[in-house]
């Protein structure tokens, strides 16, 4: 700043207010600027954790490193020390595990030469035992050709005889999944079994079956993806209407790169998005492509269904709040996360611990939801457990985020996760309402995972066809894990039975929780043909 020196006061005493009024200026902006540097030194450790650091939201254990719920903070003077008992750690029990008894057994006998089980003594040796061990073999993957052979009938005596009926007669053609196709339910069931349970591309699979000696390319396999999806229309229907008649959706979404979209750049993002049922004992994901991540993909999802949606703090879901139907409950795992990026920011020397200290309450929380499934609680049980002491924790919770509110920078980590967390507060608490609401939406982030580790290997989706046929069979095969059903075996059952099914019935015995793993094992008689 340039000082004129005419326009100076001549007198002591002004000149000592302006120096004095400088100096509170310059402290300002020191002030200022070090909250700045502290926000962007911040940000910068967030980055570096976020690029470098481990993945998993555990702290591990070391010598300045806490479990993950229980960051120290230097005790306030309304607080009691809470003491922490640590159980003795208990013993693996060592050793191999033994090999499935189901497997097929070779034996191989190691026997010695006839002249060694003649005795010193001129006796012959008696066999008193044996030892067995087993190793774990494996045959590589054939193929085989299935050969479907209609013999012809005629009548000699007719033959040049000009009548009604036909001359010739066969077996009709047996109804398959994909007519007039070289495939077989198995052959289909292993291509999408190995596409979207191991994440291998159809160009990988291209590459396999040539080493096996048969050429199939990754274009027919693509086609044959979508035709069985269009096929497996009705059980999607039939998914679709269980989600929607439980109690308790939960929802999420992540990005797909969908190439030939009409009117669209390739790079642009698309999104698949995760509805799932949320009662255990008959979970249900659907999957569903749609362009965007505007809130109008779970706004058409949701618009006949009546009872508890969870989801994350993103803004697409806000319209659910407005819905007299739905009650809209957040998820604490969300929120956990934010705390986590502090932690991880803040560095091992730091001595602020606010983010550990909002650890600690959010880690009684889960306790309590643990110590319920571990005494087998039913829901009421649940709700009078949560009212006694989860409503307390987060009242104390909520006092002290509006007391930190006021003391962090807002745009610091410590700050955003104190907002994301009073904002979404009545979300939060919602799960109070009724015992059997789960405290946070990882049943849907566990769902839509094996599809973002699908992403990784595949990339993309060549077109919307392509994204809605890759929604629909992630719903068939998830949904049939989580019904503790083998994803082949479901896959082989329900291609051999979708050519015959006519009424809803027997789409309905196809559902998975009507099926048990013993009705999908194949015939030996097949594994070893």
């Amino acid at each position: 700043m340039e000082i004129n020196a005419a326009t100076l006061p001549d007198t002591p005493g002004d000149l000592k207010e302006i120096i004095i009024g400088q100096q509170r200026q310059i402290a300002d902006l020191n002030e200022t600027h070090d909250k700045q540097i502290s926000i962007l030194i911040e940000q910068i450790r967030h980055l570096k954790a976020q690029l470098f650091g481990r993945k998993s939201e555990k702290i591990q254990g070391g010598p300045q490193t806490l479990p993950l719920f229980d960051m120290p903070e230097p005790a306030e003077e309304d607080e009691a020390e809470e003491k922490v008992h640590v159980p003795a750690h208990e013993r693996k029990k060592r050793g191999r595990k033994p090999l499935p008894e189901d497997l097929p057994r070779v034996e191989v006998v190691h026997d010695i030469d006839d002249a060694d089980k003649m005795c010193a003594c001129g006796c012959q040796l008696t066999r008193i035992g044996e030892e067995v061990s087993e190793q774990l073999d494996i045959i590589p993957a054939k193929m085989q050709v299935i050969r479907h052979i209609r013999p012809k009938y005629a009548c000699k005596n007719c033959e040049g005889v000009e009548d009604d009926g036909p001359t010739v007669k066969i077996a009709p053609v047996p109804p398959r999944i994909i007519p007039r196709s070289i495939s077989t339910p198995g052959l289909l069931a292993h291509i999408l079994t190995a596409k979207f349970v191991d994440h291998t591309p159809f160009y990988r699979q291209e590459k396999q079956l040539q080493r096996l000696g048969v050429e199939i390319s990754r274009t027919s396999m693509c086609g044959w993806a979508m035709q069985v999806a269009l096929s497996s229309r009705p059980l999607l229907n039939l998914l679709m209407d269980e989600v929607l008649s439980g109690f308790l959706i939960q929802a999420d979404e992540t990005t797909l790169q969908v190439l030939l979209e009409p009117g669209r750049d390739p790079t642009t993002k698309s999104y698949m998005w995760i509805f799932r049922r949320g009662d255990p004992d008959r979970p249900v994901s659907i999957y569903q492509y749609h362009p965007t991540r505007g809130g109008d993909a779970a706004r058409e999802f949701l618009r006949d269904f009546d009872g508890y949606v969870q989801t994350d703090g993103y803004s697409g879901y806000n319209f659910l709040d407005y819905d007299e139907n739905i009650r809209h409950i957040g998820c604490w795992a969300h929120a956990r996360r934010k705390f986590m990026d502090v932690v991880k920011a803040q560095g091992k020397n730091s001595k602020s611990r606010s983010g550990g200290k909002a650890l600690s309450y959010i880690r009684k929380l889960y306790k309590i939801e643990k110590e319920a499934r571990e005494k087998s609680l039913s829901p009421n049980e649940v709700y009078q457990l949560r009212q006694k002491d989860s409503r307390p924790i987060l009242d104390d919770f909520k006092k002290w985020l509006l007391k930190r509110s006021v003391q962090v920078p807002a745009k610091g980590l410590l700050g955003i996760a104190i907002s994301y967390t009073l904002n979404q507060w009545d979300r939060l608490v919602g799960y109070l309402e009724d015992g059997r609401l789960p405290i946070d939406n990882n049943m849907a982030e566990n769902a839509i995972r094996p599809f973002v580790v699908g992403r990784k290997n595949w990339l993309f989706a060549g077109t919307p066809e392509g994204a809605e046929a890759s929604a629909l069979l992630y719903s068939l095969i998830e949904t049939a894990r989580a019904n503790g059903l083998e994803p082949y075996a479901y896959l082989r059952f329900i291609f051999e039975k979708l050519p015959t099914a006519e009424a809803l019935q027997d789409y309905e015995a196809m559902l998975p929780w009507n099926l048990n793993p013993r009705q999908l094992e194949i015939p030996r008689a097949l594994k070893c043909a």
